[in-house]
């Protein structure tokens, strides 16, 4: 057994640096040889021969139809990470797990995320292993920086299995290992916390690698989330009132630092993530959106996706024929208004500096807004109404004798 180990690993070395022999092990039958060494409850042989039959997924003509359905492959993958989860418990075990037992388990989800990705049809019979990636995803001690193997591999394969519930949500009343009783939260606040985590340590640019498959994981568990766990996690992710006394991401909070992701211009991957989460988050809600964030952070969204843009908004600046400010008409924050460009309260905005515009200026200054926006509307780009048009339709402009 020794010598058939060692060869074993020589054969795995080879197939990752030459892709060329991955065929020639497929020709020769070899990969229903591994699936059946799979069944094995050993680490080393499970290390081995999950990572032969992930490398099978590339650059072979290998159909794992066979495999799933003659030498039970997903039975074997979640046997194998329901047996990895037991080193994961509340009260911590005497034997904690190897490195052996870490590498194993990162080829084993590796290959697990290729077959989920690959082969969605089998993806019941891998959702099974969902709750053990669950149970060792929050029990896990998180290294420093936190999203590296096995972190990354436990979330990457949570987001293809998610798909199982994306597809089919789950009544509040059905059991569902995204959500477990007695704390229905554990799992949310662990992902929270490692996001947390990872948007103070890495650079964007680290981050648009490295993130966005979790604040994509966030978007779908949102999706299928009973009613009773959205308010949490909109509490976890979205801008607090206490964060209003000045203009919103600006500050240090988890909220703060995805709103400027959410602008990032060297991650636009991660970028249109984490606006997405924002937006779903506010309920997929235009109006909601630019109130939680504010409509400097939601504009980009809303125009790129074709939402429209709420009135209120886009006429915060705007004044009525009463003198009113039509700001005053957004939503207000523990009855108080709020800015709705930057979100912040109307009572903290920072005093404007200078005099006060004559009559003259102010006439001199829209005359310029005005020629402005009619160059803006004769390009065609971008379909915009000049504020003096809409307020003469609105019967809002009041001609002086």
């Amino acid at each position: 057994m020794v010598t058939s180990r060692e060869a074993s690993k020589c054969l795995a070395n080879v197939l990752l640096l030459e892709s060329k022999t991955r065929q020639i092990f497929v020709d020769l039958g070899y990969p229903v040889k591994a699936a059946q060494r799979l069944k094995n409850d050993n680490r080393e042989d499970e290390l081995l021969y999950s990572r032969m039959l992930f490398l099978m997924t590339y650059d072979t003509t290998l159909d794992f139809e066979d495999i799933f359905n003659n030498n039970q492959l997903a039975e074997s993958i979640n046997s194998n990470i329901a047996r990895h989860s037991k080193y994961y418990s509340k009260t911590g075990r005497k034997d904690p797990p190897t490195a052996t037992d870490v590498q194993a388990l990162s080829e084993t989800l590796k290959l697990l995320f290729n077959l989920s990705q690959y082969y969605p049809q089998h993806l019941n019979e891998l959702a099974k292993c969902a709750p053990h990636i669950l149970k060792i995803l929050c029990r896990i001690n998180l290294a420093t920086p936190v999203l590296q193997p096995p972190v990354t591999y436990l979330v990457n394969a949570l987001l293809n299995l998610s798909v199982v519930y994306d597809d089919n949500p789950p009544k509040d009343s059905d059991p569902n290992p995204y959500f477990p009783k007695p704390d229905q939260f554990c799992n949310i606040d662990r992902l929270v916390s490692i996001l947390d985590n990872a948007v103070r340590t890495y650079t964007e640019e680290q981050l648009e690698t490295l993130a966005t498959p979790l604040v994509t994981l966030l978007r779908k568990v949102f999706g299928f989330a009973p009613s009773h766990v959205r308010p949490h996690m909109q509490t976890a992710l979205l801008p607090s009132n206490a964060e209003r006394s000045q203009p919103l991401g600006q500050s240090n909070t988890l909220a703060s630092r995805l709103l400027r992701l959410s602008n990032s211009p060297v991650a636009p991957c991660l970028r249109e993530s984490v606006a997405s989460l924002l937006f779903e988050l506010s309920d997929k809600d235009a109006a909601s959106f630019v109130r939680n964030v504010g409509y400097g952070f939601a504009a980009g969204f809303l125009m790129t996706h074709d939402l429209p843009v709420p009135a209120s908004a886009t006429e915060g600046w705007s004044t009525g024929s009463d003198g009113g400010d039509l700001g005053e008409k957004l939503t207000n924050v523990d009855g108080k208004e709020i800015n709705p460009v930057t979100g912040q309260i109307r009572d903290m905005e920072p005093e404007a500096e200078g005099e006060e515009m004559t009559e003259e200026e102010k006439e001199r200054e829209a005359e310029r807004l005005f020629v402005l926006f009619e160059r803006l509307k004769a390009t065609g780009v971008v379909d915009v109404k000049n504020p003096v048009e809409r307020a003469v339709q609105e019967g809002r402009f009041e001609e002086l004798e």
